[in-house]
């Protein structure tokens, strides 16, 4: 097979640090060829170096790139200009970043329009208004006449889609196309991905740190670590055998189905690129490493159709050996020091208490106000009569589409937006402005970007006691030495208590968060979103100790998210959202296991599997309504699949599906 992408020993250096080092690979026309690795591997920078975008300091030191039959190395600026967008382009992870605030999506288009196809006025406006047609933007011609600010994640990404298919390239980039995105939202982008590769007869380079997404969509997989490739073999073969310990690893670290056992994490991190580094660059966190794995860098050798770096390719014992992920647990170096008591005794107890928070017909509505004394001309319905209750020691987790007001929930039991009507307790004490400090005592937040919630110029000790001493937690020599028995207990070394956010990763970022929470002995703790930006190696170490924090302190859980895979790991009972109201609950394994409700059916549906690689049919439409507006009757009937006319007309009352399982569906309701 012809390679339309040919690239040979490409090293990149940026202030020093070999960011790439002697990375080759080759992608035919009509191949998508996944890179996969946790982040700080390289693989963005291998994208941007051979788009020729590097920042500032970044030069590219040798190796070769070929585009067919041009040497993209040897091109002047000026002729590269005209292979970006034309004959190569790329999809950027954040689309508001990558697309310009101030200017209209369709003038965007045109512009590139005009550049790579010299298409202008009417003629350009028709090609944007037919690119969008084909990744599946509905009104095409009110998008094209809107601000990026004005449309979803969803859409955001379809433009971004839109705008690198305008030059017609024979190689798309796509650069976590879809970490930021809605389990339904990411299933409609894959989708597009896909057909317009086919119909295009596209190459596709697909940069990822989601297993699913791989298994759903490459022919090939190279995994990348520490600037280098370490294996590199087709999809099947790859997931039917992965040779490296590496990926061996990252296939242990994802919560699979029906299995609630320990999940193994990585241990350590990924190397600074600035260091000297010698021998095998994963040998300082391998469960098999020897000496020779430190001070000899492994070569190639061929395994069952796979290439692979690894001085034992072959010889290690039981791919996906538990006793590996055993190994990487007992040496990890963010592990507890002193194990957290996980007795039966303390199940059996929490199991007999009664329900820690309750929350009756919860509603948060924001006014919409205009003109130049603010009337209130609307009000956009975030939340609108929600009911839950969470026993004492158990997990609920509350998911759904971005938008749904899951986030606002958490908010307004904590009073950090104010309910419009409702009421809530906690411990059979109703919450009211009066003995709102008390409470919160009692139930706190882990926030989704652990990076924005904590002070960067505070230091982790004073983050940690700041919420003891706004509640008056104890003495003050008590919380000082309360510091150091919190980061132990997060897995922190001791020194950490000096040291700033910034010097931390993202995983230990996290920790602080959750030993923030955890300063003033709470009994809920609300996780809006806590592993939804981290690798699966890192999310691996937080579920594990969300886990084990609740097994030894007794701890409730109230868990937003829309990773499912996560939620079967953690939570005993589900809640799943829409537009503002709850539409199926129950227990975990009911809910995810035999879903009714057609949204909770859409959304099983939608999650990327490693062990499915076919990939559903059953995909969710369009984009959740405007909750300023909602639709009359069910919220859901515009994008369902079993509307009736009483859909439209009438919201679906509590249908019973089991033993505390309840869907609010009509069609659900006609078939008990």
């Amino acid at each position: 097979m012809t390679a339309l992408l040919q690239v040979e020993n490409l090293v990149t250096d940026i202030g020093g640090a070999r960011v790439v080092d002697g990375v080759s690979f080759a992608i035919a026309a009509g191949e998508t060829y996944a890179l996969l690795g946790e982040s700080g591997c390289g693989k963005s920078m291998t994208a941007l170096s051979l788009m020729r975008l590097l920042p500032d300091g970044g030069r590219i030191a040798s190796g070769a790139i070929r585009l067919q039959d041009t040497d993209l190395r040897a091109l002047p600026e000026q002729a590269m200009r005209r292979v970006r967008g034309g004959r190569m382009a790329m999809i950027f992870q954040e689309p508001m970043l990558a697309l310009n605030p101030v200017i209209r999506t369709g003038d965007q288009i045109a512009e590139a329009l005009a550049l790579h196809r010299g298409l202008r006025g009417q003629d350009a406006w028709e090609a944007a208004r037919g690119l969008l047609d084909a990744v599946g933007v509905s009104d095409p011609l009110r998008r094209l006449d809107s601000y990026p600010f004005e449309l979803s994640g969803g859409l955001r990404q379809r433009m971004m889609i839109a705008m690198a298919l305008a030059g017609e390239p024979e190689l798309l980039i796509a650069d976590e196309p879809t970490t930021a995105l809605d389990v339904t939202i990411q299933a409609q982008v894959l989708d597009v991905l896909r057909q317009l590769k086919t119909r295009q007869n596209m190459g596709m380079l697909l940069i990822t740190h989601d297993l699913g997404v791989v298994a759903e969509n490459a022919d090939r997989v190279g995994v990348m670590y520490a600037g280098e490739l370490l294996e590199e073999g087709s999809r099947a073969d790859f997931y039917a055998t992965p040779q490296h310990p590496y990926s061996r690893m990252l296939f242990q670290a994802l919560p699979r189905t029906g299995d609630r056992a320990r999940l193994t994490t990585i241990p350590g991190q990924v190397p600074k690129l600035t260091d000297a580094l010698h021998g095998c660059r994963f040998a300082p966190r391998c469960p098999y490493a020897t000496e020779r794995c430190r001070v000899e860098s492994p070569g190639w050798q061929i395994m069952a159709g796979q290439r692979v770096r690894c001085h034992f390719a072959g010889q290690l014992p039981e791919p996906l050996a538990s006793r590996a992920g055993v190994t990487a647990n007992a040496h990890h170096a963010d592990t507890p020091a002193a194990p957290i008591d996980t007795g039966a005794h303390a199940s059996a107890v929490r199991e007999a208490e009664p329900d820690l928070l309750r929350v009756e017909n919860l509603k948060v509505h924001f006014p919409l106000r205009r003109g130049f004394i603010q009337r209130t001309v609307g009000h956009v319905r975030a939340v609108d009569d929600v009911s839950l209750t969470i026993a004492a020691g158990q997990t609920l987790a509350l998911v759904g589409e971005s938008g749904c007001g899951k986030t606002t929930v958490g908010k307004a039991l904590l009073r950090l937006v104010q309910p419009t009507a409702g009421q809530i307790q906690i411990n059979a004490v109703t919450m009211t402005q009066t003995n709102l400090t008390s409470l919160r005592r009692q139930a706190q937040m882990v926030f989704q970007d652990p990076f924005s919630s904590l002070n960067p110029r505070m230091r982790v000790a004073d983050i940690l006691l700041e919420g003891m001493d706004a509640l008056q937690v104890g003495e003050p020599a008590q919380r000082r030495e309360a510091v150091s028995r919190l980061l132990q207990q997060v897995g922190l070394p001791d020194d950490a208590g000096g040291r700033y956010p910034h010097a931390f990763s993202g995983g230990q970022r996290q920790r602080i968060a959750i030993a923030r929470a955890l300063a003033v002995s709470p009994r809920l703790v609300i996780c809006d979103e806590p592993t939804s930006a981290l690798d699966v190696s890192v999310q691996a170490q937080i579920l594990n100790l969300l886990k084990d924090l609740q097994s030894g302190l007794g701890l409730t859980y109230l868990f937003i998210t829309h990773n499912l895979a996560v939620v079967e790991y953690l939570a005993h009972h589900v809640a799943v959202m829409y537009l503002g109201r709850i539409v199926e609950s129950g227990p975990a394994d009911r809910v995810l296991h035999a879903p009714r409700h057609p949204y909770t059916q859409a959304l099983m549906a939608a999650v990327p599997r490693i062990d499915a690689p076919a990939v559903s049919t059953t995909r969710l439409a369009g984009d959740q309504p405007s909750p300023l507006n909602p639709p009359a009757g069910c919220h859901f009937h515009p994008r369902c699949p079993h509307v009736h006319a009483v859909c439209r007309e009438q919201y679906p009352e509590v249908t019973m599906a089991g033993a505390g399982h309840s869907v609010r569906c009509h069609w659900v309701a006609q078939q008990t």
